[in-house]
């Protein structure tokens, strides 16, 4: 993508190596938050926006809250609607690094070709999670029950119907973590949207189909 456009990825507060200011609340307004102050420290004015999962959610809430910002808008397997928690996403968000299941988890959850998955891909994320400040930062933001984090991430029917901005929705129809009936819903609640399902594709389009994933977006990007 980077070859053909300017590529941002938001490292959000509680994920990836960012450091949060002790006792931050992780929830939706703090990371909308966060993504209009980065593209306001960029100078940037309108973006393509692409959300995958967790990161749908925040797509559609800078869609809806900042419609201004958003000229096209990517949703990949994306949170958002309401839906009830699969088991695949209740192991995800229940992940605890003490135990020897980041391998499973890979394999069995995220990805339809487990091929993909390799040991080094596999000692990557186990010590990426072993980190203490990731550690604490994902126990804080997804605590039993589990159903209450995915209800907090969804916005209203009509907040989504108003979106102008033109959509892509894309899925995989053999994920395990989020349903591929999220996705058609989108479809029927957006008007300007599209959706393309992978077959043979688990919860990462963006790995097990990364060249046919890049060039839907490409082409995407260039009407």
């Amino acid at each position: 993508m980077a070859r053909y456009h300017r590529v941002i990825a938001p490292d959000l507060a509680g994920f990836g190596f960012t450091e949060c200011p002790v006792g931050t609340t992780f929830d939706q307004g703090v990371w909308l938050q966060q993504v209009v102050d980065l593209l306001d420290a960029l100078e940037v004015a309108r973006v393509h926006v692409v959300g995958n999962s967790f990161g749908g959610s925040m797509a559609l809430a800078l869609a809806i809250d900042h419609p201004d910002r958003v000229d096209r808008l990517v949703l990949m397997g994306s949170v958002g609607v309401p839906f009830e928690i699969t088991d695949g996403l209740d192991r995800v968000w229940g992940f605890d690094p003490d135990r020897d299941d980041m391998g499973e988890l890979m394999r069995n959850v995220f990805a339809y070709d487990d091929s993909l998955i390799t040991e080094e891909l596999v000692a990557s994320r186990q010590q990426a999670s072993m980190r203490p400040r990731t550690r604490a930062a994902f126990s804080a933001m997804f605590p039993e029950p589990r159903q209450r984090w995915v209800d907090a991430m969804a916005h209203d029917e009509a907040s989504i119907r108003a979106i102008k901005a033109r959509t892509l929705v894309v899925h995989g129809r053999d994920d395990n973590v989020i349903p591929l009936q999220n996705s058609l819903t989108l479809l029927d609640w957006i008007d300007d949207s599209r959706l393309h399902v992978f077959g043979r594709c688990g919860h990462w389009t963006q790995v097990e189909h990364s060249t046919a994933f890049t060039e839907l977006l490409l082409d995407f990007f260039a009407e």
